[in-house]
């Protein structure tokens, strides 16, 4: 028997929700705050044939300026429980946030994590990195739940990840927890509070954006081969490429998702014809509608 579901929203402004600050409204859309109301929401979603996205901080996605045609399930299960060194959290919970405490409890493994604007269930997604770390170094099991509404847990062997890719792209569902093995470190809040400041005064903390447009080339870097193009500071409407980090596209306060697609080309098409390197995207673009 299907479990009780909570309260749906109709046309939420999905601008509202991501840190752009750009998307239309949401045909639907609900926050879940528990398994079993994540289990009820999608079991509900795979019997009705519903196209679903599944939310976490909004940051690295790209919503369409119509919105979304389905339901937008805005994970909000966040809880942290740490012993020893052994961290079990919900997916909801900010990324950031988790590097932060861990850091200052004396573990270290997740410092990195500061300053990237990604819930624990997004980064896990993306294997979010920064700093030759990624998410996946630390990681060891991750819960998740089907469109049955069956939980699985999942060790990190039985996953795959690479550079911003896990298998959970293959997979139809949501994160709903993972879990981290650290090492107890003195110098971990040192280092965590260096990452943040060397974050604050290099990239656009503040300002409407998305996080890294591309994904850096091998061996090299988007963000210097975009300054290299002399496209600090370049406009579409009120897209910008940041005057901060090159690799970050700002909302300076009305851009629209085909502004922003039409200064990514931009940026692409330069980029190739000055140095041959094409730049692949990293923030993910959210289409109107999934077709099934």
């Amino acid at each position: 028997m299907m479990k009780s579901l909570p309260q749906f929203q109709s046309s939420k402004p999905l601008k509202e929700v991501s840190t752009f600050g750009i998307g239309g409204p949401a045909r639907l859309f609900v926050e879940v705050t528990s398994v079993e109301e994540l289990q009820a929401v999608l079991e509900f979603c795979g019997t009705d044939s519903l196209p679903f996205f599944i939310l976490g901080k909004g940051s690295n996605i790209l919503f369409h300026d119509q919105g979304f045609d389905g339901l937008v399930i805005h994970n909000k299960i966040s809880y942290l429980t740490i012993q020893g060194c052994e961290v079990d959290v919900g997916a909801g919970f900010s990324f950031a946030m988790l590097g932060f405490k861990t850091a200052k409890q004396g573990l270290a493994g997740l410092e990195f994590a500061s300053g990237i604007p990604a819930s624990v269930g997004g980064a896990v997604y993306m294997n979010a990195g920064a700093g030759g770390y990624e998410t996946k170094d630390c990681l060891t099991e991750v819960s998740f739940v089907d469109t049955q509404g069956n939980l699985h847990n999942l060790s990190k062997e039985e996953l795959e990840f690479s550079y911003r890719y896990s298998s959970f792209h293959e997979k139809k569902g949501a994160i709903v927890s993972a879990k981290f093995r650290l090492k107890a470190c003195e110098e971990a809040r040192k280092k965590q509070l260096s990452i943040v400041e060397y974050r604050t005064k290099t990239q656009p903390y503040g300002e409407f954006s998305a996080g890294c447009v591309f994904k850096n080339p091998k061996n090299a870097s988007a963000g210097a081969l975009i300054e290299q193009a002399g496209l600090k500071g370049f406009c579409v409407g009120d897209a910008e490429v940041s005057a901060k980090h090159a690799n970050f596209i700002v909302n300076r306060k009305e851009a629209r998702a085909e502004d922003v697609l039409f200064l990514a080309k931009q940026i692409q098409e330069r980029v190739k014809e000055q140095t041959g390197v094409e730049l692949e995207m990293e923030v993910r673009c959210i289409p109107y509608q999934i077709l099934k």
